[in-house]
């Protein structure tokens, strides 16, 4: 989020199933390397959509929500507290009514607020509500996500004002997550899918894809929108482009020591002289590695990018390419270890942010923890500490739900 911002307040590796198409692809790989190398020389390249989507496969996966379900059917620990808090929210209350309107416009820290929050909510609640059919078997809840999908697709057209880009982000992380559990797994039918997937590709979509040259948050959860959009889509071209953009700016969010004395930077920025860059860190001067581009802003903001990093190298995985073993997985790795240090009440160097951090990191440590953590086998001893602190990890009323429950040690 930029300084004008939304906030109310403030494994095992796949053999690539592109392969049998290596022919046809070829010419279009060669293009897309090309760019790639004149964007940003030594940018890794973006791996390609599936051939074939995975369904649901946008941050969580069919075989992470049986291993959830049955966690909380024998009411194993931290799945079944984790559902008991997820039950007890509003965002699980079948009386939930939606407020959907044609035009959704936020500007900076939500003023003027028409639609933002509602928006935000019944997204999440789309999605908890497509959590809790999945576990319970409930048809209301499936039918309730469906009214809220519903409600949304046959009204919104457009998001306006400053925070367009953030909130369109925001909301479009939330809705695909609860449309890929509903269209994929409820057999009750969703007659009106059809017209969701158009809200997604013409209302969302366009908002999002090209990203932004704001906060790195701002980009990151655009891009988390954009690829779980082009998933439920199967709209390969979309989910290239975000996960080059992704991949880009992921690599500019977080330092490691092998970047070199600067950060990398996007090129669109112009970030081409050392003043700049430093400015652009909120005055941080000294890199070190896990160190944030808003590491020195507040924790929150840089929680908001970590947690989009994690949503999708989590979606990249489930889709066949495995990003937690690139550096994608290292950046995320060291930028949860930096930051849960200092959550965790470590003293704050005086070359560190003036040494002041404004703590808050929230609930988004969960998916990378079980990434790296319990797939990889590294130690992260600071993320364990504070993840198990923090369970059952709830929401943050942007776009982060319930993750102790979908991702806490689940190895699938």
């Amino acid at each position: 989020m930029s300084p004008t911002s939304a906030h109310p307040h403030r494994g095992t590796r796949r053999r690539s199933p592109l392969l049998p198409l290596f022919p046809l692809l070829l010419t279009a790989a060669v293009t897309a390397l090309l760019a790639g190398l004149l964007a940003w020389p030594g940018a890794p390249r973006a791996d390609a959509a599936p051939a074939t989507f995975t369904h649901p496969g946008v941050t969580v996966s069919r075989g992470q929500l049986d291993f959830t379900r049955s966690m909380v059917n024998a009411g194993a620990q931290p799945w079944k507290g984790a559902f008991d808090q997820m039950m007890a929210s509003r965002y699980a209350d079948l009386n939930r009514v939606p407020r959907p309107r044609a035009v959704v416009e936020c500007g900076s820290y939500s003023n003027p607020n028409y639609g933002c929050t509602d928006e935000r909510e019944d997204a999440i609640a789309a999605y908890t509500q497509a959590l809790a059919w999945y576990v319970t078997r409930d048809e209301r809840h499936a039918r309730k996500a469906i009214e809220l999908m519903d409600a949304w697709s046959a009204v919104i057209q457009d998001h306006t004002n400053s925070n367009a880009p953030l909130q369109t982000g925001w909301a479009g992380s939330s809705w695909p997550r609860a449309a890929e559990i509903i269209k994929y797994t409820y057999t009750g039918g969703w007659p009106n899918s059809g017209r969701f997937a158009t809200m997604l590709r013409t209302v969302y979509l366009p908002e999002v894809i090209n990203g932004s040259n704001s906060n790195g948050n701002w980009e990151l959860s655009m891009m988390e929108a954009a690829v779980g959009i082009s998933v439920f889509l199967e709209d390969r071209t979309s989910y290239d482009q975000a996960m080059a953009r992704f991949r880009t700016r992921t690599a500019a969010y977080v330092y490691l020591a092998s970047d070199g004395d600067l950060p990398k930077t996007v090129p669109s920025q112009n970030l081409d002289t050392r003043d700049k860059i430093v400015r652009y860190w909120q005055g941080q001067g000294t890199f070190v590695t896990g160190l944030t581009q808003e590491t020195c802003r507040d924790l929150t903001h840089t929680g908001y990018g970590i947690s989009a990093i994690s949503h999708v190298a989590e979606t990249s995985r489930i889709q066949g390419q495995d990003l937690y073993g690139t550096d994608v997985g290292e950046r995320l790795r060291h930028a949860l270890g930096f930051q849960a240090k200092y959550e965790l009440g470590t003293a704050v160097p005086s070359w560190l942010c003036g040494g002041t951090l404004h703590l808050g990191l929230g609930p988004v440590t969960e998916v990378g923890y079980n990434a790296m953590h319990n797939r990889l086998g590294h130690a992260m001893t600071n993320t364990r500490t504070l993840t198990e602190r923090n369970r059952p990890a709830g929401s943050n009323n942007l776009f982060v739900a319930w993750e102790t429950l979908t991702h806490g040690d689940n190895y699938d």
